[in-house]
């Protein structure tokens, strides 16, 4: 635990402290923040709090003592409940402004974990308690340098497997133009192409929380599909594919690299394909020019403004009832960090995008014919705020 960058935050927000609170594992953030073991026993509950000035405070269960023995601040311990709300209250005085893993409204749902009941008792006491997102980001969300470049390792083997992995399907639906006298067309199936995609990101040392999408013609327009054997339609001459991928260096700590690219087989894009493909396009390459341009200028960026940017295109074109999820979300050691996202739709992410952290930007046009997505990554720095890799400009022939 990084007890004098937490409580300058603290400071710098305004907050009197911000108490942590845990019974049986409900919120794994404080404990990764606070850098205790994850696997320990947790059968009683235990509060530990950080003041903006002073040392921190501990109020734990008599048969459960030891569990917060590894960070500093004294300790109080408690058998019943009125020695319980006795001992928050004594840990408390003095304090007035808390805060917690709360969102007002379940708004941002990720680091909506205390109970209502706690929240309840403490406002008793006279305290207000205010979200901790924009301090779970901060202590969940910067990058090291170290972290951001191996984010960059993972990009470059993802983009060379993407591009190569169009020229594979190519390869399997016409074998005669590949050279060497013929022979019958392999065939290859969205199953197929996931392992073969999956099996090149094993050999450059990847892993991945579940398999690559590879989705063709309406399948697209879900956007969470996912091959399986007795779900995987053959990739054929005419159709529309989407790839969605993603993968980290098989190494702990380092950061996912996750893009979505869409092309078709072996003919010209529609008319049609081409307007939500340039709609698509330009909602993205708009999210990116508000988050550079904030970021340029010095300017603090919420998740939300980033979302309305992008949303803001598709809902211009007509299309909005065909964008069903949010702009991106936060990356880091997993592919759905603990940062800002960008969203005002399936929540109104008031989150601050932080320099040293990375996200993705992915709207999308599911028609019920196909579905269109363009998913890049950006990392931010103080001063600038950039794309990581290659970005598609027009929809792959294969």
């Amino acid at each position: 635990m990084h007890l004098d960058a937490i409580q300058a935050a603290l400071r710098e927000a305004g907050f009197d402290g911000w108490l942590f609170y845990d019974h049986h594992h409900r919120d794994p953030l404080a404990a990764h923040i606070l850098g205790l073991e994850e696997n320990v026993i947790v059968t009683r509950r235990w509060y530990y709090f950080v003041p903006a000035v002073g040392e921190p405070g501990k109020l734990v269960h008599r048969i459960e003592q030891g569990r917060l023995d590894a960070l500093p601040g004294a300790k109080a311990v408690y058998s019943s409940w009125q020695e319980l709300h006795g001992g928050l209250a004594m840990l408390l005085a003095g304090a007035r402004r808390l805060a917690m893993q709360y969102s007002p409204n379940n708004d941002i749902m990720y680091v909506s974990l205390v109970d209502a009941g706690t929240v309840e008792f403490l406002r008793s006491l006279g305290k207000e308690i205010v979200s901790s997102a924009d301090l779970v980001s901060h202590f969940e969300a910067v990058l090291s340098e170290e972290q951001m470049a191996s984010h960059g390792v993972a990009q470059r083997a993802i983009d060379a497997i993407v591009a190569e992995g169009w020229k594979e399907i190519g390869r399997r639906l016409r074998p005669s133009n590949n050279g060497g006298g013929g022979g019958a067309a392999k065939g290859v199936t969205e199953f197929d192409h996931m392992q073969w995609l999956s099996e090149a990101m094993r050999r450059e040392g990847l892993v991945w929380e579940s398999v690559p999408n590879v989705s063709v013609n309406a399948h697209s327009s879900d956007s969470h599909y996912e091959p399986a054997v007795e779900r995987s339609s053959p990739i054929r001459e005419g159709d529309f594919v989407l790839i969605d991928i993603w993968g980290r260096v098989n190494r702990p700590g380092t950061v996912f690299y996750d893009i979505t690219w869409t092309g078709v087989v072996g003919r010209e894009p529609s008319e049609r394909e081409q307007k939500i493909f340039a709609t698509v396009r330009a909602a993205r390459d708009a999210a990116i020019a508000a988050v550079e341009g904030a970021f340029a200028a010095g300017k603090p960026i919420r998740g939300f403004e980033a979302d309305d940017a992008a949303r803001g295109v598709i809902r211009a074109a007509g299309m909005a009832e065909f964008f069903t999820h949010r702009t991106g979300h936060n990356i880091g050691t997993e592919i759905h960090g603990a940062g800002a996202h960008l969203d005002n739709l399936e929540t109104h992410d008031q989150r601050r995008i932080l320099p040293h952290t990375c996200f993705s930007v992915e709207p999308g046009i599911y028609l019920p014919e196909f579905g269109v997505r363009s998913e890049v990554n950006m990392l931010t720095a103080p001063g600038k705020a950039w794309v990581t890799g290659a970005v598609q400009r027009e929809l792959v022939r294969i």
